[in-house]
């Protein structure tokens, strides 16, 4: 099996350039390597100065014209592409409905299934590329057979395959990640791009959403949404609190509960439920996050579908950890149940199933079933 950045025809590359280091390394490397490399910058928002301003986001004018200085460093042609529209449409507009619907939703995850590897990846192909290449760090593995598989980066504590995990055969196809082989530290990456005389070597990472120019969630929300009072109950039903607005909820939660009377063991209380019919948040002990099992809807598989029941990892977070599960596709429907009890699970997220470094696919959680005592 060989990563398909390494194939030796060179391809016409399309480069997606954040105006941060990844994607500038990246597009470096896919150069270096003798791709035929075209950057290209997205402007995601129709009035840039409303998104984070600084060095901290990835669709700000900054940003632009940093992704700009670094396509003239590595002597590639640069565009920016106007893709406003659909990402209010596909990321931000659903963003805001998941959570008014009382889910946790993963907006960057959306973001690769519908803008990055869709919307510009179908841009791509009509203009005649052959592959977008992006500085995520994961890898395409291409077998001997011609199908390709999505495989964890080598350096674990960078892999980003979670949030990729919604690419499907047609995608995978047409991808590059330059950096999914790299065993170094993000300091040896900013060292690679000093040395290639990238102006963003130094530049902060990107960790907030980037539509949320102040990184404050609750905030975006209820200007979205309004106020919306309802109560706080334990989970007898009991009223011990009010808030402004479910939405601004997720479950698991601990801070910021606004909650006068203690729980009767003293002990710290959680969200565990978030029902936007009644706007009721639900508290309760630590103990009653555990969940046993879940459904999840819209699976997306890198691959062929899974057939009957099988013995994975899952991952529920972007930088969370795997754990073992067993999982079965039922209709549409896929059921996970967890080998131990796992904390915090919210239905909006994804759940990616592995086998091994192999990324088997997505789905996006439904409902959750409270772990019992025999679950082990």
């Amino acid at each position: 099996m060989t990563d398909t950045p390494q194939r030796t025809r060179p391809l016409r590359v399309l480069a997606a350039m954040s105006g941060g280091v990844d994607s500038a390394v990246a597009a470096a490397r896919a150069a270096e390597a003798g791709h035929d490399v075209t950057g290209v910058h997205l402007a995601l928002s129709a009035n840039p100065q409303s998104f984070r301003t600084g060095a901290r986001g990835c669709c700000t004018i900054e940003d632009s014209r940093d992704a700009r200085r670094a396509a003239d460093v590595i002597g590639i042609p640069f565009y920016v592409w106007d893709l406003a529209d659909r990402f209010r449409e596909d990321v931000v507009e659903d963003f805001v409905a998941e959570y008014e619907a009382g889910r946790t939703p993963n907006p960057c995850l959306r973001c690769n299934e519908k803008i990055k590897f869709a919307a510009l990846l179908d841009k791509a192909l009509a203009l005649g590329f052959d592959a977008v290449c992006t500085g995520h760090y994961a890898k395409v593995i291409l077998r001997e057979d011609g199908t390709r598989e999505l495989h964890r980066a080598s350096d674990m504590a960078k892999d980003q395959s979670y949030v990729l995990g919604v690419l499907d055969d047609r995608q995978l196809a047409h991808a590059m990640f330059p950096l999914g082989d790299t065993v170094t530290t993000k300091e040896e990456i900013r060292a690679e791009a000093e040395r290639r005389g990238l102006a963003v070597a130094k530049k902060p990472d990107s960790h907030d959403i980037c539509f949320i120019a102040d990184g404050d969630t609750q905030g975006f929300l209820a200007k979205r949404l309004g106020k919306a009072e309802g109560d706080i109950v334990d989970e007898s039903g009991a009223r011990i609190g009010t808030h402004d607005g479910a939405y601004g909820f997720t479950i698991g939660q601990r801070k910021g509960l606004r909650i006068g009377t203690p729980a009767p063991d003293g002990k710290p209380r959680y969200v565990l439920d978030i029902s936007p019919v009644d706007n009721t948040v639900t508290v309760g002990p630590a103990a009653s996050l555990d969940v046993g099992a879940l459904t999840a809807i819209r699976p997306r598989w890198c691959g062929a579908a899974p057939a009957g029941p099988g013995a994975y990892t899952a991952q529920l977070r972007a930088h969370g950890d795997e754990t073992p599960v067993t999982a079965e596709l039922v209709g549409e429907e896929l059921r996970v149940r967890f080998t131990e009890p796992v904390r915090g699970v919210a239905p909006g997220q994804a759940v990616v199933l592995y086998d091994g470094t192999r990324v088997v696919g997505s789905a996006t959680i439904a409902s959750t079933e409270r772990a019992t005592a025999d679950v082990a």
